[in-house]
């Protein structure tokens, strides 16, 4: 074995196998199975995909006061009628922000856990770009309390695995990863630092990536790889080839 492959081993070790199957049974419909008129990340996109018996993967983002929202951007910009950063405003407010062309306001976190009631495995990538991590993570911690059904969490950020290792160890937790960028020694370098600093019971992978030999390297000493962003047969070949499940789009028109 490599030195690579030792140190991944002490410092980041494979999960017990019961703890991560629920990864590998179903796909994951991408910020719930949106297209077809329905909005990502909205009530009526995590109805679908439990509909059709799969998966959610989902984003958070934290309001000024730290309570977790699902949404993908930073900004409101693009997905409602509102401007600016999502942070810089209060739970209070954001309850009243509309999707665009919805009736639908932005969930909280604890309405989606709400709805989805154990009925589907649930990801759910906290969306933090630097080291303070702590009020979005304890955020969506509260929200996890006493929730039954198959859940984890996932994040570029290593601080966030990081931080749910020591504040949360039962919640099975993931980092997501991409090599766009990160090339050469540096970038394979970079890749193991996370690792190590995260401790992941699985990665979600850039689809694009594959064949990889660091997701290859990790999934055949026992962490579980899904891949994202599924959006085509091609894609899809792919990922049955070099992942355990995927996370998809629906096919464009």
């Amino acid at each position: 074995m490599s030195l690579s492959g030792l140190l991944d081993a002490w410092l980041a070790p494979a999960p017990d196998a019961a703890r991560v199957a629920f990864l590998k049974a179903k796909p994951f419909a991408h910020r719930g199975l949106h297209g077809a008129g329905l909005i990502e990340n909205s009530r009526a996109a995590f109805r679908a995909a439990l509909d059709a018996g799969h998966g959610i993967e989902c984003d958070v983002q934290a309001a000024w006061d730290g309570e977790a929202f699902v949404f993908h951007d930073a900004d409101l910009d693009r997905l409602t009628g509102e401007k600016g950063p999502l942070g810089k405003r209060p739970a209070s407010l954001l309850d009243a922000v509309r999707l665009a062309g919805s009736d639908e306001t932005l969930p909280r976190l604890t309405e989606l856990l709400s709805l989805v009631a154990g009925r589907a495995a649930l990801l759910i990538e906290v969306k933090t770009g630097n080291r303070r991590v702590d009020p979005l993570c304890r955020s969506v911690r509260r929200a996890l309390e006493g929730y039954l059904g198959p859940v984890a969490v996932m994040s570029f950020n290593p601080e966030v695995g990081r931080w749910f290792r020591s504040q949360a160890p039962r919640v099975v937790r993931g980092l997501v990863v991409t090599e766009a960028g990160g090339g050469g020694l540096r970038g394979r370098f970079s890749r193991h630092a996370a690792l190590w600093r995260a401790r992941p019971d699985f990665l979600a992978y850039d689809v694009r990536d594959f064949p990889s030999a660091f997701a290859a390297a990790q999934r055949a000493r026992g962490l579980p790889v899904l891949t994202w962003t599924v959006r085509s047969a091609e894609a899809e070949r792919t990922a049955f080839a070099h992942a355990d499940e995927m996370i998809y789009e629906r096919a464009a028109a």
